[in-house]
């Protein structure tokens, strides 16, 4: 299985899912969904490193938490994010991101992200063995 993500619709915010062959994989592509909530990530040079740390309870809040992170550094320092190097350890996310500060005229920012939600929050096991992490955020 390779890694991908997706939308869904959901009201008026977004959903986002990643999927991949590991956790960790899976949590990477449903950071990468979010970026795409904001811009085309193929627009995004993956220059800058950002170091993130998380920790929750389970799996669950841990995504919610990671996404949430991500929406702060991209907040905090004008960047958006591209690659995504995720270990997860029990309930412990250490991880490096690369991206760079937005260039309004080439990334195009459609929205702003205010935060990952509980909604459709999970992350599990798929039938083919990989793993899924998704949840809404509220735009």
């Amino acid at each position: 299985m390779t890694g991908h993500w997706e939308h869904f619709n959901h009201d008026a915010d977004i959903g986002v899912r990643g999927f991949g062959p590991s956790k960790e994989a899976a949590f990477a592509e449903a950071a990468l969904a979010t970026t795409a909530v904001v811009t085309d990530p193929a627009t995004i040079h993956a220059t800058e490193p950002v170091e993130v740390h998380c920790e929750a309870a389970n799996d669950d809040l841990l995504l919610a938490d990671w996404l949430n992170a991500l929406v702060y550094e991209m907040d905090t320092r004008h960047m958006l994010f591209r690659r995504f190097d995720v270990h997860i350890n029990d309930h412990h996310l250490d991880a490096r991101v690369w991206g760079e500060r937005v260039v309004p005229a080439r990334h195009q920012p459609a929205v702003e992200i205010k935060g990952a939600t509980y909604t459709e929050l999970g992350v599990h096991r798929t039938k083919d063995d990989g793993w899924l992490a998704q949840c809404v955020v509220d735009v």
